[in-house]
């Protein structure tokens, strides 16, 4: 049986997002331009969507716990037509925790501890923020979610989430992963054992 297709979205952009500072668990609210970001999201969905023969409806739904995520889900639910608090939400999905640098920019980041950010930039795939995440443990549970799909499904999460999910999948080694940018106010579709990208450019 083929794996099921993710279509994957990020949320939208946070006030945070566009000061550079890192967010992680902290939840930032989306500003004005994310809240455009997730309708158009939703509006290249629709499109995909019935290109692949699927009713909006039909499709499970599922974001992080993170309120970013919620309201861009129900943004995009919003825009599909969908009522918008009718989706599930999966811990699995929340974005890789930075512990003690969330908040802080990347120059902020090394003036707090110099030295794990140096070994972070060597191998920032397996060395955590203090008190954080590493991507190696948020693959653990990013994989653990996809073997858990039962079918298509639509997801709202974050850009550390899929960089994880895209080498939980195959679809990228480490060092590529941590080093993709990962757009807002588009969609990913994972299919087949790899990952293509929609946007409205």
């Amino acid at each position: 049986m083929p794996a099921p297709t993710i279509y994957y979205i990020r949320h939208g952009e946070t006030a945070w997002n566009a000061a550079g500072r890192f967010q992680g668990s902290k939840d930032i609210p989306l500003n004005d331009l994310g809240r455009r970001q997730a309708a158009t999201a939703g509006e290249i969905l629709a499109r995909l969507l019935a290109r692949d023969g699927h009713r909006a409806a039909s499709l499970p739904y599922v974001a992080s716990p993170l309120g970013r995520t919620r309201a861009t889900m129900e943004l995009v639910r919003e825009t599909l037509s969908l009522p918008p608090g009718e989706y599930g939400v999966d811990d699995r999905l929340r974005e890789i925790g930075y512990g003690h640098w969330e908040g802080l920019t990347l120059p902020e980041m090394e003036l707090h501890d110099g030295a794990t950010f140096a070994l972070r930039n060597a191998d920032k795939w397996g060395v955590a923020a203090p008190s954080g995440e590493s991507y190696a443990s948020v693959t653990l549970r990013m994989r653990d979610w996809c073997e858990s799909l039962l079918g298509d499904t639509v997801t709202v999460a974050h850009g550390g989430t899929m960089r994880a999910l895209m080498v939980a999948l195959g679809v990228a080694m480490p060092l590529e992963a941590v080093e993709t940018p990962i757009g807002q106010g588009v969609v990913y579709v994972f299919r087949d054992g790899a990952m293509t990208k929609y946007s409205e450019v």
